[in-house]
């Protein structure tokens, strides 16, 4: 009696739980919990492989090091020295008097350790050498900015409200992105493949933007334009501006960026918030440079330049540009994720129609019910009553599949479907098992309890040991597999799990209550 009350209330509660996860799936109204979440080719979507240049990142790691090897020699008031990016990827160096070279040699072995030495030459005072990364360390910051893209975008997806993304490295250097539910997808793609490299630079106004313009642009600066839209009128004004190529400051320092309203013009700007160290140093940058014309910068993009009128402390600053409201959030988006360590070009796009998804999500469930029906009525003609029981068990099953998928939040695709329907057919496997078992038990004169009991204890290894073996297949499909494997996988894993609680569990108290406490007779199988 005890094995028996321990059965009956665990797939009691079994049930009860299965019908309260999928309540939410079938109404939301009744119950706005945990849903079954539909994949990509079920609701819909966008299908993005994105590839990191992560020569790029290679180079920008170059240009940092150039840049810091400039100031450090100025620091130490090294003479005259020319420290050159040469084809992106190396540093050539030159550097007169023996002073300077000492200087030079010592920056060398207390901050450069890890630069290759390709070539040098130190004569009549006069040292010259060329560097660059090793391989190792080239390969290493490849695969960090893979990493960091990564990371970068998924914290930015996270933010714009995506339902169950799917985002995964795909080889070396690319990332797979599907977003199921997406509707604005240029939206989406903007958000996803800015670079977000946020930064502040002084403005050259020692010199003539107009000669600039011509050709005769001066050493250390640069044209970058302001580009405003008119909403009346959907014109584009790019403005052009000289800018001094040095940074002053960077979007690394950021730790808030959030929308907020101009209480004069009743426009959206973003509001950003620098860390302590970032907020010291923009305090300083201020305080060196005020009635000068400070440059903010995104994406080589001027989006403002404004008059610095005083010191600025506090650590906080704007970002004005004629934003509409989903522009500045995406904006503030992008920052609050960081930039991307290395450019991303979509190499790969497919948009899913949500009428594509729904014919799929149509014609699954057909099939579904189709073979669900198929194998309720042969097990209910071929075992008579114990099919029926079967059948109870089966529905059960697909019940439990269900709460599982909505539990575990597991996403569900069209080759999940055909998980399910295979789970469907599979499902009864271990019934058929216990039957034949049972049947054979009665022909040797047993009573029905004695011989339910034995084709129970019997059949109980042989299910556990097929299952158990589909399971492992499955949990191996589930690791090394992408996308429509992996789904296929997750209700393949679910159903075999049902499928073993049901058959050894459920179907078996069902017996032990009618044999037990309705003390029927005979035995239908």
């Amino acid at each position: 009696m005890k094995s028996i009350s321990w059965k009956a209330l665990l797939s009691l509660v079994a049930v009860a739980a299965a019908i309260i996860y999928v309540i939410p799936t079938i109404n939301p109204k009744l119950w706005p919990y945990k849903r079954i979440n539909l994949g990509l080719d079920l609701q819909g979507g966008m299908h993005l492989v994105l590839e990191v240049d992560t020569e790029k990142a290679v180079e920008s790691t170059m240009e940092r090091i150039v840049q810091d090897m400039r100031r450090l020699l100025r620091q130490e008031q090294a003479g005259q020295s020319t420290i050159e990016l040469v084809e992106r990827i190396r540093i050539s160096v030159k550097i007169e008097g023996q002073e300077s070279i000492d200087k030079f040699e010592t920056l060398l072995d207390k901050e450069y350790k890890d630069l290759r030495m390709i070539s040098r030459s130190n004569q009549n005072g006069i040292f010259s050498a060329m560097m660059d990364l090793p391989d190792a360390e080239n390969a290493h910051i490849k695969k960090l900015a893979v990493d960091q893209a990564l990371e970068t975008i998924r914290n930015r997806i996270d933010q714009f409200g995506v339902s169950e993304p799917d985002i995964r490295r795909q080889g070396n250097n690319r990332i797979l992105i599907q977003l199921p539910g997406i509707k604005d997808t240029e939206r989406a793609k903007e958000l996803i493949g800015k670079t977000a490299l946020l930064e502040f630079k002084l403005l050259d106004e020692t010199h003539s933007v107009e000669d600039a313009l011509k050709g005769d642009i001066p050493v250390g600066s640069e044209i970058l334009y302001q580009t405003v839209e008119d909403t009346k009128t959907q014109r584009t004004t790019k403005t052009p501006f000289l800018i001094k190529k040095q940074t002053l400051l960077t979007g690394a320092y950021l730790t808030e960026a959030r929308v907020e309203i101009d209480s004069q013009y009743n426009e959206p700007y973003v509001s950003i918030t620098f860390d302590k160290k970032g907020a010291r140093l923009f305090e300083r940058i201020t305080e060196e440079n005020v009635k000068k014309r400070l440059a903010i910068v995104l994406d080589q993009n001027v989006y403002s330049a404004p008059v610095i009128q005083e010191k600025i402390g506090g650590g906080q600053a704007r970002i004005t540009g004629s934003f509409t409201m989903d522009e500045a959030r995406d904006l503030a988006i992008v920052l609050r994720a960081g930039a991307l360590p290395a450019p991303v070009n979509i190499i790969e796009e497919r948009t899913v129609g949500p009428s594509l998804g729904s014919d799929s999500i149509r014609k699954g469930i057909i099939s579904g019910f189709v073979g669900g029906l198929l194998v309720i009525l042969f097990m209910g003609i071929y075992y008579s009553f114990s099919g029926v029981i079967a059948d109870v068990a089966l529905i059960i099953n697909i019940l439990i599949i269900a709460a599982g998928l909505a539990g575990f939040q597991a996403t569900l695709t069209l080759p999940g479907i055909a998980g399910i329907v295979l789970t469907i057919g599979m499902a009864v496997d271990a019934n058929v098992l216990i039957f034949e078992r049972i049947r054979e038990e009665l022909r040797l004169g047993k009573t029905p309890k004695a011989s339910v009991d034995a084709g129970f204890d019997r059949a109980t290894l042989t299910i556990l040991d097929s299952n158990i073996t589909t399971l492992i297949a499955a949990l191996v499909l589930f690791q090394f597999g992408t996308g429509p494997v992996k789904g296929f996988a997750v209700t393949l894993s679910i159903g075999v799990l049902t499928s073993m609680f049901t058959a050894l569990i459920m179907t078996r108290s069902i017996f032990e209550y009618l044999l037990i406490n309705r003390k029927m007779k005979q035995l239908s199988v």
